[in-house]
């Protein structure tokens, strides 16, 4: 069961990582850090809990235990900064119409 944290998520921004991909315009929504069933906080962008088996690992440690979805979180993921999955961020993004003063014709003898 994940446990939910507070998280600042702002205009759908993860602000704490500073070439995070923006999610605004895109219909996902940031999602907060959660602690899995392992007690490990996931999604905080400090890679670094002292339960975690990356911070305790030995020879006995099977790396299988830290496989699965739950070490995964879904929109604040190094993944994300990859070309291909910025490029899928893109793709959903609203196209923007251009810019436009709805009082002034600035197209006015330009042809």
């Amino acid at each position: 069961m994940k446990k939910k944290l507070d998280s600042p998520i702002i205009d759908d921004t993860q602000p704490h990582q500073i070439n995070a991909p923006s999610y605004k315009g895109t219909g996902i929504k940031p999602q907060a850090p959660y602690v899995n069933d392992y007690g490990i906080v996931i999604g905080d962008s400090k890679y670094a809990s002292e339960n975690s088996p990356l911070e305790n690992w030995s020879v006995d440690t099977d790396p299988e235990i830290m496989a699965g979805d739950e070490w995964i979180h879904p929109t604040n993921d190094i993944g994300w900064n990859t070309t291909e999955n910025r490029e899928l961020l893109e793709a959903k993004r609203t196209p923007q119409p251009p810019f436009m003063h709805p009082d002034k014709d600035v197209s006015i003898d330009t042809d």
